[in-house]
């Protein structure tokens, strides 16, 4: 029986273990199915408080990771298969194994979604990114590619032609699923150029470990390009990581979680932090921000329902 329990090992999850752990909690993490989260896919993190020179994804998550250990929290490694928050006690169950915990932490992030070429998660820091806020600082005077066509591609591209000389934006459609407004700007923007509907086939280079090239073809008369490019911007949408939750947790039409008091969930006893409960900011110093409450409101409701 644990005091509480954290479903996830971003930097959500172990800002909430560091805290619990802190408070004599002796979390257990459970790392979910992307361990240490999606700083775990970036190479160099430049804009997490504390760290003037930067600092590499992994290695933050590791140090984070450490931290929480010598405060006393113990992991498990494996993805959660079911719960059941119907009545304290709740049960969670990975795999063969069945966890019990007075409290839960629901940190288990959200996934980018990708375009599903084979080269392109070798290339993931290596010129192509999910998150033009973390990495377009990189790309200053160069020429980009942003694939995608809803509000999240027309923001990411108008925002990295801060930093890009120019900003190819492809679509596979000629319609977009933007709202007008988004759409506006980003036409209007004189540094980004549509191309429209060519659907992006592959990635180079991975024997050079960077990316320098992008292949398209034309939807509709099947033409291929290669275009020569620093960096491709994935800008296809997240998916939350929270199918275990249907039916049992309050979530938005796209699946994300609804903190109701602080980081309460619709269930007494069972909190939210991070990626999971937001689509809008998704950093990694706000998911820590929102661990680090999850783990105090966790304290407190121990504190009230202490027998």
């Amino acid at each position: 029986m644990y005091n509480v329990i954290v479903i996830g090992s971003g930097c959500a999850g172990l800002t909430a273990a560091i805290y619990a752990a802190r408070g004599n909690l002796a979390p257990l993490v459970l790392d979910g199915h992307e361990p240490g989260g999606q700083l775990t896919l970036t190479t160099m993190v430049e804009n997490f408080p504390g760290f003037p020179d930067g600092i590499l994804g992994p290695a933050l998550v590791e140090n984070m990771r450490k931290q929480a250990q010598r405060f006393g929290a113990t992991f498990g490694t494996g993805t959660v298969t079911a719960v059941d928050l119907s009545r304290r006690p709740f049960k969670i169950t990975v795999g063969k194994d069945t966890h019990e915990c007075q409290t839960l932490i629901v940190a288990a992030g959200a996934t980018a979604r990708l375009l599903g070429l084979e080269n392109e998660r070798k290339l993931i820091g290596h010129g192509v990114s999910t998150c033009a806020t973390c990495d377009g600082f990189f790309f200053r005077d160069k020429e980009i590619i942003v694939a995608g066509g809803g509000d999240s591609a027309m923001e990411e591209a108008t925002f990295l032609t801060k930093f890009a000389s120019k900003v190819t934006l492809i679509h596979r459609r000629n319609e977009f699923r933007a709202s007008k407004i988004m759409l506006q700007r980003a036409r209007e923007n004189k540094k980004i150029e549509f191309m429209t509907p060519y659907v992006i086939e592959d990635v180079g280079n991975v024997e050079k470990q960077a990316l320098d090239s992008v292949t398209v073809r034309h939807a509709d008369n099947g033409e291929r390009k290669v275009l020569p490019t620093h960096g491709l911007f994935v800008a296809i949408g997240h998916e939350p990581n929270t199918k275990v939750f249907a039916g049992k947790l309050d979530m938005d039409a796209a699946g994300y979680l609804i903190p109701r008091k602080g980081m309460m969930s619709n269930v007494e006893g069972v909190f939210l932090a991070g990626d999971v409960q937001d689509h809008v900011y998704r950093q990694a110093v706000t998911a820590a921000g929102t661990g680090c409450m999850a783990a105090i409101d966790a304290e407190r409701f121990l504190d009230a329902h202490a027998h």
